[in-house]
């Protein structure tokens, strides 16, 4: 089973959930925007802190492997997942 490396957060204005992955030079610092929680981990509109990160850590395997190839793709120690980074061609 995925651990997650530390306690994810909603974001102050509710705008995202902050995150963190461990890589071999360091921490990359992640944010998935709520947006791409509702469009793609079935969040409700209008959802409330623990329902939000409940949405994060259901979906969370999913969020880490599209955040670790972004990181791959495009090295960072920041980088914000949006609803276009889970869209299927």
């Amino acid at each position: 089973m995925d651990t997650l490396e530390f306690q994810p957060q909603v974001l102050a204005g509710r705008c995202g959930v902050s995150f963190s992955l461990a890589r071999p030079k360091g921490t990359v610092e992640c944010v998935i925007t709520i947006k791409a929680l509702q469009e793609y981990f079935w969040l409700e509109p209008n959802a409330d802190d623990i329902r939000i990160l409940r949405a994060f850590r259901h979906g969370y395997s999913r969020i880490r492997a599209i955040a670790e190839r972004k990181a791959l793709a495009h090295p960072a120690t920041h980088l914000e997942l949006t609803a276009a980074d889970f869209a299927r061609p």
